[in-house]
């Protein structure tokens, strides 16, 4: 991810523990994280690019959304074995003060090394063990047992990098079996591209246990608006990570971060609070590990931490939409019902907006995140992605086709396609049919569930 500051020319790194084990070339001893809760199956860290000026975000954040789980960025190599906080000039051990306050109040955080300026460490200490000691030591300082390795930019392509962080976190996790590992890399609206494959198989082949593959669902630089790119990275990446690791994909989504820029990206387009709640609801339909975003200081912040409030849902915080009910009709535009056209159950049959008459026909029942009448799932024909894809009556089959989400503009959004349930031409006509459309937030695609 992209420095937003000048790095501070500031003073040498401070001292860390096991120096003197990583200049003599031996790994120092490695024990268990001294303080840190466990994260959870689901969690949101955003990152901070942590200074002297913004350490005190984290608390800020906690205290007005519940947020507890960060990602500190970045940690860069000064020289040698020895790396520092990026924006800061500062070495280990700093801010360790804030990070136990986090801690104490049953939360943790992710040092991240690496970023889109500084380099790798892994590029400037050649010695495994070394390595594997610097490495050590970050964990045992803040007490943090995850760490995350932002791999772009030309180290990306520095192959003798790779295959020594590699070497050098396998031996950590041997050490230390508490060491979760985490991946941040670039990703395409078709997915991961070859070079940040090669770092995921380089790191299975070494041995190393990759906790969370983080996908950097920004910058597309293709014109179309940022949440369809970065449902459409998810879905493609799931389809790579589950063929990489021989597991399913629902089990790849559980591997799983999605990172997008809260606001402007830069290439210009916009990641909205709207759509961050659409991510959200995607993620959380998914079982997606992680969400995080780029960058708490300088985005979050005047938005009255918007984006935190919003993806720390899935740790199961956050401001919620109130739950639907279990049964019941739904309404749009013109005050109209939900309807089966003809009452007909077989697959395939249209849904439409119609009069509301209490019928059967327009009874509908929830159940986790579909919808059922007459026995059958609200469902989006072939499990179509593009605008104007029919929504119809279908067998429930659990697939993402048929999974939907209201979020807080009142949006039924579909997780498979990541658009809205819409009322064909904005009618409110009886029997104007209804489709998927990319979310707008007009009338006809304004559902209430009574």
């Amino acid at each position: 991810m992209r420095i937003r500051r000048t790095r501070a020319a500031l003073t040498a790194a401070l001292p860390v523990a096991a120096a003197a084990a990583m200049l003599a070339g031996q790994p120092a001893a490695i024990a268990a994280p001294a303080a840190g809760g466990a994260f959870p199956a689901h969690y949101a860290a955003p990152y901070l690019q942590i200074s002297d000026s913004d350490s005190g975000q984290m608390a800020a954040d906690m205290s007005a959304t519940g947020t507890k789980y960060f990602t500190l960025a970045f940690l860069t190599p000064q020289s040698g074995c020895t790396p520092v906080w990026e924006a800061n000039g500062t070495g280990v051990g700093s801010f360790a003060s804030q990070v136990a306050a986090i801690q104490n109040a049953g939360g943790n955080v992710i040092p991240s090394f690496g970023g889109a300026e500084g380099g790798e460490l892994a590029q400037t200490c050649t010695n495994v063990s070394s390595l594997t000691a610097a490495y050590a030591n970050v964990v045992n300082t803040y007490g943090a047992n995850r760490l995350d390795f932002d791999i772009e930019g030309s180290v990306i392509k520095d192959t003798a990098s790779i295959a020594r962080r590699d070497q050098a976190l396998a031996a950590l996790q041997a050490q230390n079996p508490n060491v979760q590992v985490d991946y941040t890399l670039g990703v395409g609206s078709d997915g991961l591209e070859g070079d940040q494959m090669t770092v995921l198989n380089d790191a299975k082949a070494k041995g190393v246990n990759v906790s969370v593959i983080n996908l950097m669902v920004m910058d597309f630089y293709d014109g179309q608006p940022v949440i369809n790119d970065a449902l459409s990275a998810a879905r493609n990446a799931a389809n790579q990570i589950a063929g990489l690791y021989g597991i399913s994909t629902s089990a790849a989504y559980a591997k799983m971060g999605l990172t997008p820029i809260a606001g402007r990206n830069d290439d210009g387009a916009q990641f909205s609070q709207a759509d961050a709640q659409t991510l959200e609801s995607f993620a959380a339909s998914n079982g997606v590990a992680e969400l995080s975003f780029w960058e708490l200081q300088d985005y979050d912040r005047a938005t009255g931490y918007a984006y935190s409030r919003i993806f720390n849902q899935i740790t199961g915080g956050g401001t919620t939409p109130p739950p639907p009910p279990t049964g019941g009709t739904i309404t749009g535009i013109g005050g109209k019902c939900v309807d089966v056209a003809g009452a007909n159950s077989a697959n395939g049959t249209q849904v439409q907006l119609y009069t509301c008459n209490g019928t059967a026909a327009q009874s509908w029942s929830h159940s986790g995140s579909s919808f059922q009448s007459l026995g059958k799932c609200l469902d989006v024909a072939s499990a179509g992605t593009t605008n104007g894809t029919k929504v119809q009556l279908y067998d429930c089959n659990g697939t993402a086709a048929q999974q939907w989400t209201l979020n807080a503009q009142k949006e039924l959004v579909n997780t498979g396609s990541g658009k809205c349930l819409d009322a064909t031409n904005q009618s409110s006509a009886d029997q104007t049919p209804l489709q998927i459309w990319s979310c707008t937030g007009t009338a006809n695609q304004q559902w209430t569930l009574n």
